[in-house]
């Protein structure tokens, strides 16, 4: 098996690409070794000392370290982790997975809500996948128009992640969705 590896605009974060599914269409971030207690493959990369966040998508795993350790000394035993994770036929994801993602939302603005979520996963989601992270819809303040996203993977802690939510995320819902003024992240 042939693992690929690819920087992301995050330099805390390597994106690495097996050649295969990983979680089809249900992304998911464990950000800590209790929270991946449900993925025997996420649980077996929270082992390896300095592994601070695991995002699996579609076809990739998005690995975020601490900045206490260096690439060069943990990339070796992430790669072995995930080729031994992958050969071995244990479950990737021992639970389903919400299938979206995003959290619910009731109210009068349910159906500017749909929009949005619906452009987050047609138009935002797949760009920002490709860069190892992911963006989820949080809740949408309607009297303000402000939307709060979570980011995740790569996404997380990124640099440029604030350019990519205004002149990116923020141009976007506000040209399809009138009732947008402001997009913001949360923790």
């Amino acid at each position: 098996m042939f693992i690929q590896t690819e920087a992301t605009p995050n330099p805390n974060t390597l994106k690495f690409l097996p050649g295969r599914e990983i979680s089809p269409g249900k992304p998911r971030e464990f950000e800590t070794a209790g929270e991946a207690e449900i993925s025997p493959f996420a649980s077996d990369l929270f082992l390896i000392d300095g592994v601070s966040t695991v995002f699996l998508g579609d076809d990739f795993v998005a690995i975020t370290k601490t900045d206490a350790v260096e690439w060069d000394h943990i990339k070796p035993f992430l790669l072995g982790a995930i080729m031994d994770g992958l050969q071995s036929g244990r479950p990737i994801l021992g639970e389903e997975a919400d299938a979206s993602g995003h959290a619910n939302y009731e109210g009068e603005a349910e159906g500017v809500v749909k929009e949005i979520i619906e452009l987050i996963d047609t138009r935002v989601r797949p760009a920002v996948a490709q860069d190892g992270g992911d963006i989820l819809f949080h809740s949408f303040i309607a009297e303000s128009g402000i939307v709060r996203l979570k980011m995740r993977g790569a996404c997380s802690g990124c640099p440029s992640s604030t350019m990519t939510l205004k002149a990116g995320i923020e141009n976007l819902l506000k040209h399809y969705v009138p009732e947008v003024t402001s997009v913001e992240a949360v923790a």
